[in-house]
């Protein structure tokens, strides 16, 4: 299994962006705690603030949404895609990069939460 988790400030809203806006499927939901997403052989966990992942570590630091690491999605016609979601209020935080690999833009999702689309060259 490999699944990714990303802590969420509403797991409902975010089950709506990942299932209607990027085509995931919903597995399974514990109610506002947790939800169970899945893409290919992929899981994706959408953990709220009343899931065990969001209680404050020993240190006193508080898991929040947020940052640069991210789920990468491979689509097959990256400008078209990206149209599609801006059309539907989707947040990018660059505009389409070109590397040697392929075509990258970073979305994010509502809790600001990093999800990479790719288009392999």
């Amino acid at each position: 299994m490999v699944a990714v988790r990303y802590i969420v400030k509403d797991v409902d809203t975010a089950v709506h962006f990942y299932v209607a806006q990027l085509g995931l499927e919903l597995e399974r939901q514990f109610g506002p705690a947790i939800a169970i997403l899945r893409h290919g052989p992929v899981q994706v966990w959408l953990s709220g603030p009343s899931a065990s992942a969001s209680r404050p570590m020993p240190d006193g630091r508080v898991p929040e949404p947020g940052g640069w690491n991210r789920l990468v999605i491979e689509v097959e016609d990256l400008p078209a895609r990206v149209a599609e979601l801006k059309a539907r209020g989707v947040r990018f935080r660059n505009e389409i990069v070109d590397g040697p690999g392929g075509r990258q833009i970073v979305a994010e999702d509502p809790s600001g939460n990093a999800v990479e689309l790719f288009q392999p060259a």
